[in-house]
């Protein structure tokens, strides 16, 4: 059950027009939370009762845009930008933004993980984040979140009819978290205001670290059909991800996520999931079972 919230004070809520914005948005609503949901595009934003929308379209590249949408916000839940090339600089600007409109808290959803010298190129972005935000001397807390259990069916492709996971991750292990039990405790933390949490960081991953080959078993017992996870190395898992027409930036977003795997930069398992919401955390199984439109396409 979330706490009661302080409807004196306004959390503000970006990318709530995303699924984890969108999913903490609602369980704020629905515990009766002064919300200020902050998108690019207003027709894009959920409709929550009680809930006011401010559109800033340059988003958090646009800093007093940004302002100007958080003047009046004593707490914001900061979800980290879609991957880009700039994403760093729109986040130190969007941190930038928050401090010069006043707001008393923030709340960042940060990666496993994240220090200067992550393998993971993503990760360092974040950890640059995390010192913006504590140099600005507001209260926060950082949700280092775990890879998404979501992403797992994702990592597959049908070959033959098997679903196979060919990355370079080792024997490592990863655990992932369901985004439901993200969005629960995120909206339990910008609900709480105590000492407990201010200036912390929380790693919030799910009940257990599976490898890849243990990942794949997973989408062979959803689909029933074979699947199996193939160790590559570096060089051929550039060579299998160019021909996708990113550029190099996100394919080594993308390596190197695989390559933190390898080095176990991704293996923590804590207990923030229950701690802060009463409830256990949802294994890879389980949320994926809620979920079969993300794994329809390896049914063939």
């Amino acid at each position: 059950m979330l706490p009661t919230p302080d409807t004196s004070r306004t959390i503000a809520v970006t990318g709530a027009t995303g699924h984890l914005g969108g999913r903490v948005a609602a369980r704020l609503a629905d515990a009766g939370a002064r919300l200020r949901l902050v998108v690019r595009d207003a027709a894009r934003a959920p409709r929550l009762p009680g809930a006011e929308v401010v559109a800033v379209p340059g988003g958090y590249a646009d800093g007093e845009g940004l302002q100007a949408a958080l003047t009046g916000v004593d707490t914001l839940y900061l979800v980290s930008a879609a991957e880009a090339e700039d994403r760093l600089q729109q986040h130190l600007t969007g941190v930038r933004a928050a401090a010069d409109a006043g707001v008393r808290r923030i709340v960042y959803t940060s990666f496993v993980g994240a220090r200067p010298e992550a393998t993971f190129t993503l990760a360092r972005q974040h950890h640059a984040t995390e010192r913006a935000i504590a140099d600005t001397g507001l209260r926060h807390t950082v949700l280092r979140h775990s890879m998404y259990a979501d992403f797992v069916p994702f990592f597959a492709t049908l070959e033959d009819g098997v679903a196979v996971i060919a990355a370079p991750g080792g024997e490592g292990r990863t655990g992932f978290v369901s985004r439901d039990d993200l969005a629960d405790v995120g909206a339990a933390v910008l609900l709480r205001d105590d000492d407990e949490l201010a200036d912390r960081t929380l790693d919030v991953t799910g009940p257990e670290a599976l490898t890849l080959d243990e990942a794949a078993a997973v989408l062979a017992e959803l689909t029933g059909r074979p699947a199996e996870y193939r160790q590559q190395t570096v060089e051929q898992a550039w060579e299998t991800r160019r021909p996708s027409g990113a550029p190099d930036w996100e394919v080594e977003g993308w390596v190197s996520s695989y390559l933190a795997i390898a080095a176990g930069e991704l293996a923590q398992v804590s207990d923030v999931v229950p701690r802060l919401t009463g409830s256990p955390a949802r294994s890879v199984a389980e949320h994926l079972r809620a979920y079969p439109a993300d794994w329809a396409h390896l049914r063939g």
